[in-house]
């Protein structure tokens, strides 16, 4: 599928709990469909994950489920997605995580009897392939074992499939840290979208076979990558907010190729796809605190179809145990935004708008992915014909948008980032028009020790 239109033309349709294309799940939730459902993520406290200690871990998942559901159902909770982010050796041995997928299905089908609430589990393997070095991207033992617990837990039962894929990442980190936005578009537009390809179309072959959704992916590696730099003063917030606008060239690969959504949480990217698809997505904003800081914490939920938290260790808080008291955090938020839903469009719509005004001027993170800025940066990457010139399309909007902003007293920048406005452009102005120019040019001064261009279907 290649998108040619937006499926959303209005910042305030552009908005929490409604999207064009909603998911329904066997349990009868409807995501996009009118209500914001809390999403949990959750992980382990810090243990060694080996063979002895299985049955340990067995029983801290347990205790997860367990309490957070029942947390829920005391809270009346109209619906929950329960999402599973693998840690590498339970992708690593396939076997590890679907016991794991299944202890999770387990304490979901009880809490469902018992009270009936409505449930889903979406299933995020970690993308071990990066742990090859040079990754192999398409074949080898972690490619095979990834798909291995793709396809068990889609026949256990795990009905949404999501992954935080690196493809191209090997090339990202040193052009973050170089401040190289050419190298971001190559890593992003060129390698990650044709891994996204390959992968994507493999993972929608095993969601066909089981009756099951592709949910989207996100590039967490790429774009929260330069949000935490950003955050610790590494590199430029306003460099990172346009790699974050160009990200979105590279998560819409899987909905090109079959996902539906709900989009996976820690894609900030997700408002500007759910703007081009009008599929459903994930969000993560003030409740990711535990996993990492970010600049856009109430604007974050101004377009969420589900309310997520990031990764919360399963420690004891003095409250309960702390995916439990996120689950309670989670409940609330999303009561909030359902009960201005239900006022009607005006309370709705003025919700909206106090979540993207708290946050929209004080950081350039924040106000490229704000309702308004979504739409614009949808626009821009619609209208092209490759991903390559979408990448420089919504890259030089990004730019743009920001200046604008700023000169009008609209968003908050740093002086001493300023100059990166014209920095930005320049390197964009600079970049070829042909596509199949830019890749030789870059294949030209890329590391050929830290990847391979054979595996991103290349010639090097």
């Amino acid at each position: 599928m290649h998108y040619q239109t937006l499926a959303i033309s209005h910042p305030l349709e552009l908005t929490y709990g409604v999207a064009p294309q909603p998911v329904t799940t066997r349990s009868g939730m409807v995501i996009g469909g009118g209500t914001v459902y809390p999403e949990l993520n959750f992980t382990l406290p810090p243990m060694t994950i080996d063979q002895s200690t299985l049955p340990e871990i067995r029983r801290q998942y347990e205790q997860i489920i367990d309490g957070a559901l029942r947390r829920a159902a005391d809270l009346e909770v109209p619906g929950v997605v329960i999402e599973f982010e693998t840690l590498p050796p339970m992708t690593e041995h396939p076997q590890w995580g679907l016991d794991i997928a299944r202890v999770l299905l387990e304490g979901m089908a009880k809490e469902t009897d018992r009270s009936g609430l409505k449930s889903v589990l979406r299933m995020t393997p970690n993308d071990n392939r990066e742990f090859e070095r040079p990754p192999l991207m398409r074949r080898g033992r972690y490619w095979d074992a990834m798909l291995e617990l793709f396809d068990g837990s889609a026949a256990a039962g795990a009905e949404l499939l999501s992954i935080e894929s690196v493809g191209g990442k090997e090339l990202h980190d040193e052009a973050l840290v170089n401040g190289d936005l050419a190298g971001s578009i190559f890593s992003l537009c060129i390698l990650g979208e044709r891994d996204m390809r390959f992968l994507w179309t493999t993972l929608k072959g095993i969601a066909d076979r089981h009756g099951v959704k592709c949910a989207g992916d996100t590039a967490c590696g790429f774009g929260n990558t330069a949000m935490v730099l950003a955050e610790q003063r590494m590199i430029p917030r306003l460099f990172a907010a346009v790699v974050r606008a160009v990200t979105a060239v590279r998560s819409l690969v899987a909905y090109e190729c079959g996902a539906v959504g709900p989009g996976k949480d820690c894609g900030y990217e997700n408002p500007i796809l759910k703007a081009i698809t009008g599929c459903p997505m994930a969000m993560e904003g003030k409740t990711s605190a535990c996993a990492h800081l970010s600049p856009m914490g109430n604007l974050a939920a101004a377009c969420c179809d589900t309310w997520s938290n990031e990764s919360v260790q399963n420690i004891k808080l003095l409250g309960g145990m702390a995916p439990t008291c996120y689950m309670e955090q989670l409940a609330y938020d999303c009561r909030l935004m359902n009960t201005a839903r239900r006022h009607g469009k005006e309370s709705a719509h003025q919700l909206q708008r106090w979540l993207v005004e708290s946050d929209v001027a004080t950081d350039p993170q924040a106000f490229i992915i704000s309702p308004e800025s979504s739409l614009a940066l949808a626009k821009a990457i619609v209208g092209c014909d490759s991903h390559y010139h979408a990448g420089v399309a919504v890259a030089r909007k990004a730019i743009d948008l920001m200046r604008a902003a700023h000169a009008q007293g609209k968003l908050r920048i740093a002086a001493n980032e300023v100059q990166w406005f014209d920095t930005l452009r320049d390197t964009l102005d600079e970049l070829p028009e042909s596509e199949s120019e830019f890749i030789d040019l870059q294949l030209g001064v890329a590391d050929k020790t830290k990847f391979l261009a054979a595996e991103y279907g290349l010639k090097a």
